[in-house]
């Protein structure tokens, strides 16, 4: 079973439903029970970095994730919930993220050229970085997928698995042991969202 976890934010139900038509036993929770039975965690998020880490901890579900990815259970985070993975975000401020991977969350603006809007809204391509990411098993370089966010992972070249270009070298996907990131949408990103998320079905515990 895969849990998605539910605490206030999220396109929780798209998500869901893209598992479910591949054929995943998914379930969308807030009990801190169904994460530690799942056999993977999905943390999916959207607006703001403070609200969203402000909710998830007030619901206790912070210190459950945490537990079970020590334990080498695999995570993916999707969008803002990616962006949580990492140890810090500077959106409107300085707040920590939950620290399983390494690095922090920036402002697009002042990287971008001027003349391109923000958010960065649309279908942009993939580059690999990392051999061999499990999540991209069924996908090829050069493959488009569906991004919209103002802010983007930096310094975070360890887990970093994908890139993609506006403008500038933006972080797409990261992936560090049993840990993985999708700063797109693959639950909006057609064929090749459902792949990568087929792949993710497929991950194995790390011991």
């Amino acid at each position: 079973m895969i849990a998605i976890i539910n605490y206030g934010v999220g396109n929780l139900f798209s998500l869901k439903s893209s598992l479910n038509f591949i054929g995943a036993d998914a379930r969308v929770t807030d009990r801190a029970e169904d994460l530690r039975e799942a056999d993977r965690i999905i943390l999916p998020g959207v607006g703001a970095f403070s609200d969203a880490i402000e909710k998830l901890r007030a619901t206790g579900l912070d210190r459950v994730l945490i537990e079970e990815a020590h334990r080498g259970k695999p995570l993916m985070g999707i969008c803002l919930g990616m962006q949580m993975l990492f140890e810090k975000s500077l959106e409107y401020g300085e707040y920590e993220g939950l620290g399983l991977l390494q690095g922090k969350v920036v402002a697009m603006q002042g990287v971008i050229p001027t003349g391109l809007k923000i958010p960065h809204i649309g279908w942009n391509a993939l580059r690999f970085t990392q051999e061999d990411c499990p999540l991209f098993k069924y996908v090829n370089n050069g493959d488009c997928v569906y991004f919209v966010h103002s802010y983007y992972a930096t310094d975070c070249s360890r887990s970093t698995a994908a890139v993609t270009e506006y403008g500038a070298e933006l972080t797409a996907a990261s992936a560090y042991k049993n840990i993985f990131g999708c700063q797109f949408h693959p639950e909006k990103s057609g064929d090749v969202g459902l792949n990568i998320l087929r792949a993710f079905c497929e991950t194995e515990a790390v011991k």
